[in-house]
């Protein structure tokens, strides 16, 4: 039920005594996030809209918020607890930038190998997000870096890529 959302981030801890709550952002932008009226809670596969009564930054794309008709007993129960935003929302991109879920099936093309599949997820280990391809040879995994990146071709869903020679052969093995 949530493909039509973002991942924004997540309640890491209690803040205080008055049911406040730290959120960590999880966007190269926080800024954009600090005056939001509402965030949507992961509440078992379902988006459920929590209203934000106060908030202010903290740091390191950190904000403590307050929600509404949330106090300090039971705020708790929410710490770990994913949080989301409609895809709407998102600032549309251009060029060779891209969101993670936009490019889910695309044709991932390499300009040294041809087509190498569709991208069928990303994984972000945090350090390093990766195009995740599967093929009726394995399982093809590309980096995601700036200049591994040709071209995004939103109209035609096709993502042009240049590896570095040997990188899909690898992945193969």
């Amino acid at each position: 039920m949530l493909d039509d959302y973002f991942y924004l981030g997540k309640i890491t801890k209690k803040f205080g005594l008055a049911g406040e709550l730290v959120v960590y952002l999880d966007t190269d932008e926080p800024q954009k996030y600090w005056n939001m009226e509402s965030v949507f809670f992961d509440i078992d596969g379902e988006p459920i809209p929590f209203f934000i009564k106060n908030s202010r930054n903290k740091a390191n794309n950190q904000m403590v918020v307050l929600f509404e008709n949330m106090n300090n007993d039971s705020c708790e129960q929410y710490v770990g607890t994913e949080l989301y935003l409609p895809l709407n929302l998102l600032p549309p991109l251009s060029g060779n930038k891209f969101y993670y879920h936009e490019i889910i099936d695309f044709e991932v093309i390499d300009k040294q190998e041809g087509s190498l599949g569709k991208c069928s997820n990303i994984i972000d280990y945090g350090q390093q997000s990766l195009i995740q391809i599967f093929t009726s040879k394995g399982e093809i995994l590309i980096p995601i870096i700036d200049e591994f990146i040709l071209k995004v071709d939103r109209k035609a869903k096709k993502l042009t890529v240049q590896t570095p020679p040997g990188l899909t052969q690898l992945n193969l093995l």
